[in-house]
C-alpha cells in the first residue's frame, strides 16, 4: 500500500508542479496576463504541500526521487499539451531517471 501511495503522490506532485510552472510560462512569456500565473502559483504551493504526504520522511530523498519524476513528467505534458515529440535520447534519457527513482525510493534498507 505505501508503494501505491507513493506513486500516486509523485504523480499528482508532478501535475501540480509541472502545470504550475506551465501556466506561469503562459502568463509570462505567452502573454496571457497574470490570472495565468497566479493559477501557476497556486499549483506550485499545491505540489510543495503534495510532498509531505510521502511515506518516507527524508526530505532529501523525496526531493532527489522526485526529480526523476520531473523530467519524465515534464517530457510527457510536452507531449500531451505542446504537441512536442520526444526523440529516443529524451526517452533513454527519461527512462534512466526513472530507474534512479525506483532506486532511490523503493531498494530494500535495513
Amino acid at each position: 500500500m505505501n508503494l501505491l501511495r507513493s506513486i500516486v503522490l509523485f504523480l499528482l506532485a508532478a501535475l501540480a508542479e509541472i502545470s504550475g510552472a506551465w501556466l506561469i510560462w503562459q502568463g509570462w512569456r505567452e502573454n496571457r496576463g497574470v490570472v495565468w500565473i497566479a493559477g501557476g502559483i497556486l499549483a506550485l504551493g499545491v505540489y510543495g504541500f503534495v510532498a509531505t504526504f510521502q511515506p518516507d520522511p527524508n526530505f532529501g530523498r523525496i526531493l532527489a526521487a522526485y526529480g526523476g519524476i520531473f523530467v519524465a513528467g515534464s517530457l510527457a505534458w510536452g507531449v500531451l499539451v505542446d504537441g512536442f515529440r520526444p526523440d529516443r535520447w529524451d526517452l533513454v534519457g527519461a527512462g534512466i531517471c526513472l530507474i534512479g527513482v525506483a532506486v532511490i525510493m523503493y531498494a530494500p534498507r535495513t
